[in-house]
């Protein structure tokens, strides 16, 4: 029941704004102190340091806090899970989300899924904390489905974002053992039509042994990157509610990719 982990989060993000510069970068390593009571709860606690800032701004070179968050995930009845998180997310929000997976019984190649969030804005200012009252409601519902012989997933959502715009999303990805990769492509009221491709990596070493109540320490089971390929800076804005929370992660659910997994172990 008592699990603790202390995951080290490397962080990426590179723009291409500036004519003369290929890209601007910004590296940090973020470990998370990551805490479960008990089944299916989880307490994380996240400070981010930055190892290398060009073109990110001065508040992007301070110590500072990350994911400060405490999340539950229950299993309901009919292949349904639901995950609720309060806390700081990425993206500066803060607030609450919640999202169900519900996985057909009769074929589990399909599955549903939404998810909706009250969150508003925050920044942290080394340990100095910031944050606004004005609340943003973002959704997203939609359907899957998963071609086992190759764990190829495709997926179509509506969704809207922190901007109040609405849109449709298609994710097509490609679940391996340790990585997924994909592409995706997005179309809202008000903006034009954006896409790129986004991978997951899981870091090795792959596996780790508890030793009772003895806290581990690990680098994140996955590292991932999306690319932006319509350079789109305003529209589509959301957040994660974790910070384990990936395309990986979120296809650990999936009974037949838990099956590929056992059969190939």
């Amino acid at each position: 029941m008592f699990k603790v982990d202390v995951v080290v989060y490397p962080e990426v993000s590179l723009k291409n704004l500036v004519i003369t510069q290929v890209y601007q970068v910004l590296f940090n390593l973020s470990p998370a102190v990551e805490v479960s009571f008990w089944k299916g709860m989880k307490l994380t606690a996240q400070v981010i340091f930055p190892v290398y800032n060009d073109g990110y701004g001065d508040l992007a070179d301070k110590v500072r806090p990350g994911f400060l968050t405490l999340q539950q995930t229950v299993r309901l009845p009919y292949n349904t899970w639901l995950t609720g998180t309060v806390g700081t997310f990425n993206a500066s929000r803060y607030g609450g989300d919640l999202k169900l997976l519900h996985v057909l019984k009769a074929d589990e190649r399909f599955s549903f899924e939404g998810r909706i969030g009250l969150t508003a804005a925050y920044e942290w200012d080394g340990f100095e904390f910031y944050y606004g009252t004005k609340t943003r409601l973002t959704w997203s519902l939609g359907a899957n489905f998963y071609w086992p012989e190759y764990n190829v997933q495709a997926s179509l959502k509506g969704e809207q974002y922190l901007l109040g715009e609405k849109g449709v999303r298609f994710d097509l990805i490609r679940h391996f053992r340790y990585c997924s990769i994909g592409f995706y492509a997005m179309k809202a009221q008000g903006a034009k039509s954006n896409g790129g491709f986004r991978f997951q990596i899981a870091l090795p070493p792959y596996k780790y042994k508890r030793k009772g109540y003895i806290p581990r320490v690990t680098p994140s089971k996955n590292m991932g990157i999306a690319y932006n390929a319509g350079n789109e800076r305003y529209y589509y804005k959301g957040f994660r509610a974790n910070a384990s929370e990936n395309i990986m992660s979120n296809n650990s659910f999936n009974p037949y990719f838990i099956k590929s997994e056992l059969l190939n172990f």
